[in-house]
């Protein structure tokens, strides 16, 4: 069993950071990935309607890209929130957010358990919130418990995601990710949301803090209010 331990925010003094243009496309590459499966799908259903061949599928074909179209709508309706500028709206109704949340875990094993209670979240805490959310379903890629909580204390935002399962685990590269880290070998795809993650709590003043123990991870952003 490991203690609770510190991922502290880096500075230019002790980590070379990563340039906008680099980290820009590494999301536009986790995106793209995310993206490509529900895209292929709803092309493929199309294919199987205009195929004279396969009309005996046709239902089918419907069922295929309903589905895919609805999960398409859920990764871009999350992503806009998580990673974008989501219009000019510079506070969150947690209701919103929870839905947002919700959507990535209906695709997902783990299940989520919301405990947020708080009437208003900013822009910081509600990005950090969907990014550890989306932490959760990666963490519990065979299934467990993924609970998340927002508390306000010493005049921080404290956003917690607390993964339990069996077989509960996150790669090293999103680690190195989580620790402001360049990427250095692994999969950028498991390095950049962690990295994005890191650099958004950076950025907004504030911390992010690790604890692993047996079948369980927590990850804390840690906000100034």
């Amino acid at each position: 069993m490991l203690d609770p331990s510190d991922l502290p925010m880096m500075t230019s003094a002790t980590q070379k950071s990563v340039h906008q243009a680099e980290l820009a496309a590494h999301l536009a590459g986790r995106l793209c990935h995310d993206l490509i499966s529900p895209v292929s799908a709803i092309v493929s259903g199309l294919d199987l309607l205009e195929d004279p061949s396969a009309q005996d599928m046709r239902e089918d074909a419907m069922g295929l890209i309903d589905q895919s179209a609805r999960k398409l709508a859920v990764i871009l309706s999350f992503a806009r929130v998580a990673y974008g500028s989501s219009a000019s709206a510079e506070t969150f109704d947690p209701k919103d957010l929870e839905t947002l949340a919700r959507s990535i875990f209906g695709h997902a094993r783990a299940e989520l358990d919301w405990g947020v209670m708080s009437e208003r979240l900013d822009k910081p805490a509600a990005r950090a919130l969907l990014n550890l959310a989306q932490l959760g379903v990666t963490a519990l890629p065979m299934g467990g418990k993924a609970r998340l909580t927002v508390d306000t204390a010493g005049g921080e935002t404290v956003v917690t995601l607390e993964a339990v399962g069996a077989r509960v685990r996150l790669r090293p590269e999103a680690m190195s990710g989580l620790r402001g880290e360049l990427m250095t070998e692994g999969l950028p795809g498991q390095w950049v949301q962690p990295y994005y993650l890191h650099a958004l709590v950076a950025d907004a003043g504030g911390r992010l803090t690790c604890g692993l123990a047996e079948e369980t991870i927590t990850v804390a952003a840690h906000l100034p209010r």
